[in-house]
């Protein structure tokens, strides 16, 4: 292990992880496998389209805001309407700056004993700093750090768990349930970041190791790593925060306008909604979009874009080879003027330009369970 892998976390799983093969690597503040030795990035991914992937997903922060005044602190930091969320349901969402800026997205649960939040690893200790500083009334904030998180992705995922647990197979997209799944207690969500159907599933972390091997023992799941969870999600049109979203890109530049529903929309209420609220009516001055280069090699994160006199209308934020495309992908953004499907633009790749076709996102098509 090198000085920098001693000063990165590692989560329940690792030692499993290594047993397994995997290439160790740093990645937000924690060592997590980017592929495994018997497989590799293309293979992993394509079992996650094929049949069932399972990824260690807890460098991810969980944390549960109880108390009456909840609803109405969440609500004044993100633009989704929780008051209306249902018990045991799952709604997107993120956190907006007063310049109407994403400081990260998140997944949120209305449990019966609180909302769950699941943030990004990356941003966890800042997520919790700015709830923290803005609780009020009789809300508190529970940092759930001894829990583990497992995602499932792939079309044989519903399958597998209900071998264990029939009624997970019948779960909606975005609904949460608790399952005892081979003997341990968990909470399980049919969600993901891959496109595909599958679920994430919260237990303690002393018992993660034991979820872990009861669901790779059957053969339809295999472990993925860091390397086909980016390639699944890219391919899906799934922003990745520090890349296609920010604390520079608003919600209506990112193509999020379905995760704010229409009475925060109207109503406001949380920081920069002036401003969103502004780029809604009027439309925003750039877009992120879907690319497919020319060609067979992937253009990279930071490429510019140019139009066909050279002038720099916007950038990759993500790129890479798309296994189930086929070619490269990739995502970015572009000022409005030359955001339509269809249009041409010039990826500058080592001062040359390579031309670029705009495309509609998702690159495949989700296949997420819809009952």
């Amino acid at each position: 292990m090198t000085d920098q892998d001693s000063q990165n976390k590692k989560t329940a799983l690792y030692e499993l992880h290594v047993e397994l093969g995997g290439k160790m690597v740093p990645f937000a503040g924690y060592i997590l496998p980017v592929q495994y030795a018997d497989a590799g990035i293309m293979l992993e991914h394509q079992r996650a389209r094929e049949s069932a992937a399972l990824f260690d997903v807890s460098h991810m922060g969980q944390v549960r805001i109880t108390g009456a005044d909840r609803v109405a602190v969440l609500e004044a930091l993100v633009p989704a309407d929780v008051e209306t969320l249902a018990v045991g349901r799952t709604r997107y969402s993120f956190f907006t700056n007063e310049t109407g800026g994403i400081l990260d997205d998140l997944m949120i649960t209305q449990a019966e004993d609180g909302l769950i939040l699941v943030i990004n690893a990356a941003c966890k200790d800042a997520d919790i700093a700015h709830l923290r500083a803005n609780l009020s009334g009789d809300a508190k904030l529970e940092v759930l750090d001894s829990l583990s998180l497992l995602a499932l992705q792939g079309p044989r995922s519903a399958a597998v768990l209900g071998q264990w647990a029939p009624e997970a197979t019948t779960m909606p997209f975005m609904s949460t349930r608790d399952f005892v799944i081979a003997g341990i207690d968990c909470r399980v969500s049919r969600s993901g970041y891959s496109g595909e159907d599958g679920y994430e599933i919260a237990m303690e972390s002393d018992r993660a190791v034991d979820l872990a091997r009861a669901l790779l023992e059957h053969d339809a799941v295999s472990a993925s790593g860091l390397g086909a969870r980016d390639s699944l999600r890219l391919e899906a049109g799934l922003c990745l925060y520090g890349h296609d979203i920010d604390t520079t890109t608003t919600p209506v530049e990112a193509g999020l306008t379905w995760a704010m529903q229409k009475r925060r929309r109207t109503e406001g209420g949380f920081p920069g909604a002036e401003i969103i609220q502004k780029q809604l009516a009027d439309g925003a001055p750039r877009r992120l979009v879907g690319l497919k280069p020319e060609g067979r090699a992937p253009c990279r994160e930071g490429t510019e874009l140019t139009d066909d006199s050279g002038r720099v209308i916007g950038k990759i934020t993500s790129g890479g080879f798309g296994p189930t495309v086929g070619g490269p992908v990739a995502m970015g953004y572009l000022e409005t003027a030359f955001a339509s499907a269809g249009t041409t633009v010039q990826a500058m790749v080592r001062g040359k330009p390579r031309p670029c076709e705009v495309v509609k996102m998702p690159f495949v098509a989700h296949s997420f369970y819809r009952g």
